[in-house]
């Protein structure tokens, strides 16, 4: 969203920082997925950005270009948001054996890697910032998760807290 999210940051004594900004409803909703090469052990990370809400079309059309980049096919690990379970339905039909599903138990975002990229980016590299508009937003964002992207010890680290070997 538009609005920041404000985390603690330094400052000279006396001089408490001000944040100024207005209240905006705009938002961005963002679609990743991280990749483990079987046999490299090589991560990727791959994400999409739309200014909707991502409906389970979206879903399947990420998890078409998940599979151009993955001829052989791909186990998606999913949680038991409703866009992904009608969304695996759709998959299911239209690419057969090349999609096998894999569901986290309900309300454990904790054991989601993919939820730590967000943390990263939401309480790391894009706290305090205060964006001018929805494209300045967009640019950042993509900037942030470019530059996860291409972080393999970082992208390792997000599978440390839910405890996972890659």
């Amino acid at each position: 969203m538009l609005q920041p999210t404000v985390r603690r940051t330094w400052a000279p004594r006396g001089q408490t920082p001000i944040h100024y900004s207005w209240d905006r409803r705009d938002r961005l909703s963002v679609i990743s997925a991280i990749s483990v090469s079987p046999r490299r052990h090589k991560l990727g990370l791959y994400f999409d950005m739309q200014d909707a809400n991502i409906r389970a079309d979206d879903f399947g059309a990420f998890a078409a270009e998940l599979l151009n980049h993955f001829p052989r096919g791909v186990i998606l690990i999913l949680d038991r948001w409703m866009v992904h379970r009608s969304g695996v339905k759709r998959l299911g039909k239209r690419f057969g054996r090349r999609v096998d599903t894999e569901w986290l138990p309900a309300y454990a975002p904790e054991l989601n890697p993919v939820e730590q990229v967000w943390n990263y980016s939401k309480y790391s590299q894009l706290s305090n910032f205060i964006p001018d508009d929805i494209d300045h937003l967009a640019y950042m964002l993509d900037t942030s998760l470019t530059e996860q992207a291409g972080q393999q010890n970082l992208l390792r680290s997000f599978f440390q807290c839910p405890r996972l070997k890659v």
